[in-house]
């Protein structure tokens, strides 16, 4: 069985994601992300991003020349298995460029995190993240390196 203090706990580690990139507080991620994580984004068939430096690597190629950017999450849903949980939730995310691209129309895209998470000696972690992507408005070369 679990508790809400578990859904509660699995939630903030998913939110603390959000936090991260728009605050672009790059360590935080170590307290998001097992070590050995794996990630895809744009959806299930997109290619395997293997361990946390390389998740955190390539999030800032997008992030890091980026303007100011907001992940909304919401409709969060979580299932806890003793040290396993399955969380998903629905994002909005919204970037504005930066220097000359400030100009560009912001991208925005909609999609889904299905996320699976361990419970680890220093609390939950995602292990396992997709970001399914519905939707994308805008100018996606906003998303630049430093």
């Amino acid at each position: 069985m679990h508790s809400d203090s578990d859904r509660d706990a699995v939630t903030d580690v998913v939110n603390r994601y959000a936090y991260a990139l728009d605050g672009r507080d790059w360590a935080l991620l170590d307290d998001v992300f097992t070590a050995d994580a794996v990630a895809r984004y744009g959806g299930p068939d997109s290619p395997r991003l293997e361990g946390r430096e390389a998740i955190v690597s390539s999030i800032r190629s997008f992030l890091d020349g980026c303007g100011p950017s907001q992940h909304l999450l919401g409709n969060h849903t979580v299932v806890v298995d003793g040290d396993v949980a399955v969380a998903t939730c629905a994002a909005r995310v919204f970037h504005y460029g930066a220097g000359e691209r400030a100009t560009l129309t912001p991208y925005e895209c909609f999609g889904v995190y299905r996320d699976r998470l361990r419970r680890t000696s220093r609390g939950w972690r995602i292990a396992d993240r997709t970001l399914e992507v519905h939707l994308e408005l805008g100018d996606i070369a906003i998303l630049q390196p430093a």
